[in-house]
């Protein structure tokens, strides 16, 4: 099953366009989505079709270039059936490894964990237990953030990750690393920022009083927690929630919003426009 995913100005025709290709080369759809934005009047469609017969993706593909070009589409299409390659990053916290971690070994989502990537040796024995490769790589005075980074990268390619998840990895990443995987890079955090910075931020909530707490993830940007957003969950608190009470429902929505979060990158659901996103 393959999905083709693609944006555009909007014009009229597109849809039609699209499914006639489609069935000129005997191919099934399955489900189809599309989103006009009025604001940016770009056109967003994600169709999941099956080719039956024997019918030639590379025949619909060769085919559909012209059409895309006559729309000046950006477009993909993508093999649903294949495991997304997917780097791990994690600091000291495990909550979040320990969620994706068993998703993936039960098969709730669809990808191909690369290895696991850690400034601490926290997680080793966890990573290592799971049969994954566990790459150390310290930032200290002996190990400067452009090192390391390149060692990341080296892991990235070396793997051919697609995809990196920050599983509660907890330094910022450079310009120059964010700009290189732009759109491939998602993280995790409380949804307390930007107001309670710094340590202890369930400590901060709860003496101010807070009544929602709650976890976003987004897509890593050169603006550290401010890129764009994928997924978000809230819950209702109260007097009775203790700092330590806080932070373990957090935790919870943590992993569910991370893991919800890249289940739809496997899904190819997510379009990203400027700062923002469109979910199909």
């Amino acid at each position: 099953m393959n999905v083709l995913c693609l944006h555009c100005d909007d014009k009229p025709g597109i849809v039609a366009a699209v499914a006639t290709c489609l069935a000129q080369h005997a191919c099934n759809i399955e489900e189809s989505s599309q989103f006009n934005d009025p604001l940016s009047k770009q056109f967003f469609m994600r169709v999941v079709f099956s080719p039956i017969e024997d019918a030639s993706l590379e025949g619909f593909q060769s085919d559909f270039k012209g059409i895309a070009g006559d729309f000046a589409m950006t477009w993909d299409i993508h093999d649903l059936t294949q495991p997304v390659k997917t780097l791990l990053m994690v600091s000291k916290e495990d909550h979040c490894l320990h969620d994706l971690l068993y998703r993936w070994k039960t098969g709730h989502l669809n990808i191909e964990i690369t290895g696991v990537v850690s400034n601490h040796d926290t997680c080793r024995a966890l990573a290592e237990d799971h049969g994954l490769n566990f790459h150390h790589l310290p930032l200290d005075s002996e190990h400067p953030k452009a090192e390391q980074e390149a060692a990341l990268s080296d892991i990235i390619d070396d793997t051919n990750a697609e995809f990196v998840v920050l599983a509660r990895y907890m330094q910022i990443l450079s310009d120059d690393f964010t700009r290189r995987y732009d759109g491939r890079v998602i993280n995790i955090h409380h949804s307390f920022l930007p107001g309670f910075k710094g340590a202890k931020p369930y400590h901060q909530a709860y003496e101010r009083g807070v009544k929602i707490i709650g976890a976003t993830a987004h897509f890593a940007s050169k603006d550290l927690d401010e890129g764009p957003i994928i997924e978000q969950e809230i819950m209702h608190v109260n007097h009775a929630f203790t700092p330590q009470k806080m932070q373990a429902a957090g935790r919870d929505i943590e992993a569910r919003v991370l893991a919800r979060a890249v289940r739809l990158y496997t899904e190819r659901r997510i379009f990203l426009h400027d700062s923002r996103t469109v979910i199909l």
